[in-house]
């Protein structure tokens, strides 16, 4: 069925990061003040980290930002080129030329907009615990002078236009909020399909305003349990209780007749689906320990299999068995990753 979607259905805005990785040890996370299962925006504090990553331990460089990898795993399920595009900001330097040269390869039209100073972003990831834990530090760099004159070139409007599916990160929000609205509302007044991630804790802790203005318009929320958490906090939902959390969430408010289906994941515990005021739970594939190599990219790769079902009008619950099957094969590979040749049969 996939053969029969159009250039462009789906269209993702974010942040284009390259991905700089390494399994290091817990000291270098104390060194840093980083926690094992975070991510943050890099500081002055953090400025010797991948120099420090590179010089003492194995790095490897992978072309990533949240909402990149997410489309490249939906392309690697559909096997149909260009069905995603993408929007982003990067440098005119060699780490751009990498991460355009991956993405396009792996199927994704990707339309960046260019800063002449800056270079591209990068994010660290500092894996411990046999790859049980992942710490994400961003240094966004180009891709923070994301403006709303990218989406108003002709060409791009087009694209908007198309698409039917729009799916923004969390991060974005420290970018270009005025993007995120304007995209936002227009998949509300044209009844498409808006998608967005909590992303990290510190989104909702520092740009919780931005989420409240933009949450209205989000048809479908994914997160993971410390995003949820995080919220229920700031929101004061008085409540622990992950179920309890969710169905608070589905119930903001929200414009429209359309009710807000929203997905929590929670490691290896059952997914969590809201749909239509309704709660049900996922068994997660409980992999032995030592098939476990990574689990950076694993929230990427589950709504990436997510939406690939989504936007070939399949249901939610082939959605969300495709997203945990994409997942649990993800934390195989080092990075967010895939083997090629793997087809999904779902």
């Amino acid at each position: 069925m996939s053969s029969d979607l159009k250039d462009g259905t789906l269209l993702g805005m974010g942040n284009p990061l390259l991905d700089i990785l390494a399994t290091v040890d817990t000291d270098l996370l104390q060194k840093y003040n980083l926690q094992a299962n975070n991510a943050i925006l890099a500081d002055e504090s953090h400025k010797s980290l991948v120099p420090d990553m590179v010089k003492n331990f194995k790095v490897d460089y992978i072309a990533g930002g949240s909402v990149q990898n997410t489309l490249r795993i939906a392309q690697w399920i559909l096997n149909k080129p260009n069905v995603a595009a993408f929007f982003g900001c990067v440098g005119k330097d060699a780490n751009c030329e990498i991460l355009e040269k991956k993405a396009r390869e792996a199927g994704i039209n990707v339309q960046y907009q260019y800063d002449d100073t800056h270079s591209t972003g990068t994010c660290a990831v500092l894996v411990t615990d046999n790859g049980r834990h992942r710490s994400l530090v961003a240094d966004l760099s180009a891709a923070n002078c994301f403006t709303i004159d990218h989406i108003k070139k002709p060409e791009n409007q087009a694209l908007i236009e198309n698409a039917q599916y729009f799916y923004i990160s969390g991060f974005f929000l420290t970018v270009s909020q005025e993007t995120i609205l304007t995209v936002a509302k227009h998949a509300h007044d044209t009844g498409r399909t808006l998608a967005m991630n909590l992303s990290a804790p510190f989104i909702v802790q520092l740009f919780k305003d931005g989420m409240m203005a933009v949450l209205p318009y989000v048809d479908i929320l994914f997160g993971n349990e410390t995003e949820a958490l995080a919220l229920a906090k700031e929101l004061d939902f008085g409540t622990t209780d992950m179920q309890e959390i969710a169905l608070k969430i589905s119930q903001l408010k929200k414009a429209g007749s359309k009710s807000r289906m929203v997905v929590i994941t929670q490691g290896h515990d059952p997914v969590i689906l809201i749909n239509d005021g309704a709660t049900k739970t996922y068994p997660v594939e409980q992999l032995p320990e030592g098939k476990i190599v990574d689990t950076n990219g694993a929230g990427d790769a589950f709504v990436g299999g997510f939406l690939a079902q989504l936007i070939q009008g399949k249901s939610v619950d082939s959605c969300v068995k495709c997203a945990i099957w994409s997942a649990t094969h993800v934390i195989q590979q080092s990075g967010c990753a895939f083997d090629s040749d793997l087809q999904y049969y779902g």
